[in-house]
């Protein structure tokens, strides 16, 4: 039996060797993984310019959504009758309030929000007759 188990122990040694040598050969997965970094870095090199402008609408979009959740929270404030529009960090309030303060209280409610650059107030006054 003495022989048996050597040889046993013999087999298992050469298995784990033969598994150590095999993984330091590239298998399908890190091949295709490099593959798809390469690909990725020539389409981000492409992409340049084109995915800055395409992050800064994102992020305009992103703006405007909270300015209007802002003024949307803030009572007295009639959203449906203020517009929002941002590009490029500018925010440009447009529309009608019915008082200086509301209008006054809609730029500072945009002017807070992260990433504006400028508000741009165009909000009319609605006239009292």
């Amino acid at each position: 039996m003495n022989v048996l188990e050597n040889f046993k122990l013999i087999g298992i040694s050469m298995l784990f060797v033969v598994g150590l040598a095999a993984c330091d050969k590239p298998g399908p997965a890190e091949t295709a993984g490099k593959k798809i970094d390469q690909t990725a870095d020539k389409a981000r090199e492409k992409l340049g310019e084109q995915g800055a402008k395409t992050g800064v609408a994102i992020d305009d979009a992103a703006i405007t959504a909270k300015v209007k959740a802002a003024i949307f929270a803030e009572p007295g404030l009639k959203t449906l009758q203020i517009s929002v529009d941002t590009v490029n960090g500018v925010v440009t309030l447009s529309g009608s309030v019915d008082s200086r303060s509301s209008r006054d209280r809609a730029k500072a409610l945009a002017g807070a929000v992260a990433g504006v650059k400028e508000v741009e107030n165009r909000l009319a006054l609605k006239s009292t007759r």
